[in-house]
């Protein structure tokens, strides 16, 4: 029974589909989910805080299982209202965020933190890093399944939103958003990682690189990005890894 094996595609589709089950039941939580505040006291420069920002058509409540991961793991995390289920301009997400960390950081001695993004929230972290001077406050980006060229599974946004999101036009491959995005090289104060699911149709693989970010390729789909314990010893490795080199840093992390 081979093809039921923990690495066969079979047996990766099955896991799949219960973290899709679990990824839209805790979407379902909304963005008034409870959790612990985090507040600004809390913050260290031992243990940079991590700010989670969901994807299109997701929900704070879609982060919470890393969220909860990452707090039994010590860190601090916290995360914004992106709007109704997040499909707004991704320019105005990011500005959002901007104004929020500014306020947040203006309170203590921390000057950097982590941001962690699915999907779509990839792409709101990385143009804050690279346009609204986030490299300034970001230490490292982990980006899950975004599609940094476009991915064509935005035109069902599109035929299902498009009148009222803007974001799920900026998705598609060759949008002005992503030309622009696309401009001018990763700044050197920000380490940004793409971890990229081989099963992914809503993302794949292809979509999900660029110059200048270390990639990493796991074996799962776009929802398992956030479910998976795997993806999740992964992410670790990134935000505590004092390795430099991109290429030693990926062998390092199974990329």
């Amino acid at each position: 029974m081979r093809w039921l094996g923990q690495g066969s595609g079979v047996a990766q589709d099955m896991k799949g589909g219960r973290h899709g089950l679990s990824y839209l039941r805790h979407l379902a939580r909304g963005n008034r989910i409870r959790h612990r505040r985090a507040t600004s006291d809390r913050f260290t420069e031992a243990q940079r805080p991590v700010l989670l920002l969901h994807g299109f058509l997701g929900t704070r409540g879609s982060m919470f299982p890393l969220e909860k991961k990452l707090t039994d793991d010590g860190f601090t995390v916290f995360s914004f209202n992106l709007g109704t289920l997040n499909s707004r301009d991704i320019r105005r997400s990011a500005f959002l965020i901007h104004r929020k960390i500014e306020s947040i950081l203006a309170q203590t001695a921390v000057k950097k933190l982590d941001i962690i993004g699915h999907s779509m929230g990839g792409l709101i972290g990385l143009y804050y890093v690279k346009k609204l001077g986030g490299q300034n406050r970001v230490s490292r980006l982990v980006m899950m399944g975004t599609p940094l060229t476009g991915t064509w599974a935005a035109l069902m946004g599109v035929a299902t939103l498009g009148l009222w999101s803007t974001s799920s036009w900026q998705l598609l491959p060759r949008s002005r958003f992503l030309d622009e995005l696309g401009q001018g090289s990763i700044p050197a104060e920000t380490k940004v990682f793409s971890i990229a699911a081989a099963r992914d149709w809503v993302c794949p693989p292809a979509c999900t690189r660029a110059r200048g970010v270390t990639p990493v390729t796991v074996p799962m789909g776009h929802s398992s990005l956030v479910m998976s314990d795997e993806v999740y010893r992964r992410i670790l490795s990134m935000l505590r890894s004092p390795v430099r080199d991109a290429d030693e840093l990926a062998r390092a992390i199974g990329g």
